[in-house]
């Protein structure tokens, strides 16, 4: 018979307890680096990042600075799913951020200069972020290139490749280095909301975006664990030569895993662009966040596509609380430094585990002896 787990043997229980842990020391180091900026302020600084829109005035402030922050934890969840599903294969697609590029540039150039629906367009743009996956699984199958290198390299040529097509009259606005509104120009491009913006103070941002993200992390965790598609991916991440002995198609199978989670992250780009929040700076000069955001939210969510939302919650929280606090006085960065410190973190999960497994066994052990001494009483 197979021995009962201890409470803290549990692997639910240890991933929660890990996830908390990595917080609160993120949270903690966060707080003595604003501290030696300026003590007066640190106490409240560090709750506005941890509060985020609880710290505003009203009721109605409230609830529209939460749908703000929904509004784009949407596209971080697509992009942390992104990162999750290649990870449970056996692969890192950093390569997540290029994706997200890839399916802004076809998303926004779809609504804006082909006056294409949002359905259309959102499905463009996961075909946009799934070829991108697709070159990098190829050279990693065919090529034996990491997929580090070329997701890397493939993230630059992207981001410019973006900056010169959105930089096309029919799509920027003239007076701007921006994109023209989707909304002004195109409103069937845009999400629909279907009543939820009026839960959030009529925040128009708050669309069918935020249900849609909760919808893919849940099928993509019954795709991993429930599927034999899943399993058959999952082994060739653990072991391509087992694989191809067992008859599976190794190269396509790594092929399709980036082609899925490059779809994911540019049906992220498509729920944020196309929801009116954000529109695309032909200026910038450096590879949006949200794909690298993903990693945190990934690795803090125990890379469980269920845990991932509530982490990537947490993530977008803290970011959108950093930009709050006192600029004149704290760089907002440092919900960016709270995050990546939470990121290194994340690598000594296994090391917690094993002391909560330690514990938990001590407990057992404990518990038979004294249930062996009652017996014998």
């Amino acid at each position: 018979m197979k021995e009962k787990l201890s409470f803290l043997q549990k692997e639910g229980v240890q991933a929660v307890i890990a996830s908390l842990v990595c917080i609160f020391i993120g949270l903690l180091i966060g707080f003595v680096v604003l501290f030696a900026i300026n003590p007066a302020g640190a106490f409240e600084a560090i709750e506005t990042i941890l509060l985020n829109f609880m710290t505003r005035a009203s009721t109605p402030a409230i609830m529209k600075s939460l749908g703000n922050t929904l509004a784009k934890t949407a596209p971080l969840l697509m992009c942390a799913l992104s990162v999750c599903f290649c990870y449970k294969v056996g692969l890192f697609n950093i390569g997540a951020a290029g994706q997200y590029e890839a399916g802004a540039v076809v998303g926004l150039y779809a609504a804006l200069a082909l006056d294409m629906p949002w359905y259309v367009c959102l499905i463009l743009a996961a075909i946009a972020g799934a070829a991108l996956g697709a070159i990098s699984g190829a050279l990693k199958a065919y090529c034996n290139v990491n997929e580090v290198i070329s997701g890397i390299m493939l993230n630059w040529i992207t981001l410019y490749f973006a900056n010169m097509v959105l930089s096309a009259p029919s799509v920027k606005d003239p007076a701007s280095p921006y994109t023209l509104d989707v909304m002004g120009i195109n409103p069937s491009g845009v999400i629909p909301d279907m009543g939820l913006g009026s839960l959030f103070a009529n925040n128009n941002y708050v669309t069918i975006a935020i249900p849609l993200a909760v919808i893919a992390a849940i099928v993509i965790w019954m795709v991993l664990n429930q599927t034999k598609f899943g399993y058959e991916l999952k082994a060739t991440g653990y072991n391509k030569e087992a694989a191809r002995y067992a008859g599976m198609k190794e190269k396509k199978n790594i092929i399709v895993t980036l082609a899925i989670g490059g779809a994911l992250a540019g049906i992220g780009a498509a729920f944020l662009f196309l929801s009116g929040y954000q529109k695309w700076s032909t200026t910038q000069t450096s590879v949006p966040n949200m794909g690298f955001n993903g990693i945190a939210a990934t690795f803090l969510g125990g890379l469980n596509p269920i845990g991932t939302i509530f982490s990537s919650f947490f993530i977008q929280s803290i970011t959108d609380g950093g930009s709050m606090i006192d600029r004149m006085v704290y760089p907002s960065q440092i919900s960016d430094l709270i995050s990546a410190i939470i990121i290194y973190l994340c690598g000594f999960v296994g090391i917690i585990k094993m002391a909560m497994n330690t514990l938990g066994t001590k407990r057992m052990e404990k518990k038979h002896k004294t249930d062996k001494q009652e017996g014998k009483a």
